[in-house]
């Protein structure tokens, strides 16, 4: 006769006081965020909703809200994707470079040179949007419009002093560029070294290596950082308000123009301090809208990221 051995009880692991404490920090912090963020969405809606019912004579527009803010909607989402078009291959390539072509030394020095640009404040960059880059993009929106103002985006007439939805676009490129580089260059450099090995040792050139070992690896990471700069060219405030010379309520294509539509953060800024009674509440209505569209870039963003984790180095 055999005798079947009982299974060997299993054994909880010990916490220690140390872990617990982590682990209740944590979780504490999480919780923080998530009332933090109820606490915005709720005031938001009760100090927004009665600026989205009130009438046209009780705000300072003249207009019911969805007029009101449809403009600046429009504004706020052309002025951070073409900010996105100008940032994310600047910041892949540049990250690239960083990490896999420069020699070392000078690769640090590039890293740190463009960390030091997230630091600046957005004052600095607005100034620098007014005095340096404004009058140095006219030259260019000439061109524009001698050679391409067949396309509606370039029909002019140019505007005199360069500050544009173009020039401010320009501007908030360069302030995304220092998270959206620093994160793309971390995901490269922990590409596996063997997957870059494989590829150059089956005849691939460095290009192929990075677009056939490199790239798939930090997909989720390069759309988290793409996602990261969208977020904050949707919400940038004053660096928008200091370059951009906007017009209120335009729905426009022309991107070199002297009319230009305004953004729902650079319109709060601006508009804010002369507000009072319900033109406050609509102030604070088109804050919800941006906090909505937010949500939903953020949340769309997640969405890629988790559909497309199983091919990159989330695993």
């Amino acid at each position: 006769m055999t005798s079947t051995q009982a299974p060997a009880p299993r054994r909880t692991p010990v916490r220690r006081p140390g872990d617990r404490i982590f682990s209740g920090l944590s979780l504490g912090a999480g919780l923080i965020i998530l009332a933090i963020l109820a606490g915005v969405a709720i005031f938001l809606t009760v100090q927004g909703i009665p600026g989205i019912t009130a009438s046209p004579d009780e705000v300072k527009s003249g207009e019911n809200f969805l007029p009101y803010v449809w403009p600046l909607v429009y504004g706020t989402l052309i002025a951070a994707t073409i900010a996105m078009l100008i940032a994310v291959p600047v910041a892949v390539g540049v990250a690239l470079f960083i990490s896999h072509y420069a020699p070392r030394r000078l690769g640090q020095s590039l890293g740190y040179l463009i960390d030091l640009l997230a630091a600046v404040p957005s004052v600095v960059y607005g100034l620098w949007g007014i005095q340096f880059l404004s009058p140095r993009m006219v030259p260019f929106y000439e061109w524009l419009e001698n050679h391409l103002g067949f396309l509606p985006f370039f029909d002019g007439p140019v505007s005199a002093t360069g500050r544009t939805i173009l020039t401010a676009c320009v501007v908030l490129a360069v302030m995304i560029l220092p998270i959206m580089t620093a994160i793309c260059r971390e995901i490269f450099l922990q590409t596996p070294r063997l997957h870059e090995e494989a590829a150059l040792a089956l005849g691939a050139t460095r290009w192929e290596m990075a677009r056939l070992a490199i790239f798939p690896y930090a997909r989720s990471g390069i759309v988290s950082a793409a996602m990261l700069g969208l977020g904050r060219a949707l919400g940038e405030t004053m660096a928008v308000a200091m370059v951009l010379s906007a017009t209120a309520g335009v729905v426009t294509a022309d991107l070199i123009s002297s009319t230009n539509p305004s953004t729902i953060a650079a319109n709060i800024a601006l508009s804010f301090a002369e507000a009072s009674g319900k033109s406050v509440n609509a102030l604070i209505a088109s804050g919800l809208v941006l906090f909505v569209i937010t949500f939903l870039v953020n949340f769309a963003a997640r969405a890629i990221v988790d559909r497309r984790k199983e091919f990159s180095g989330a695993n």
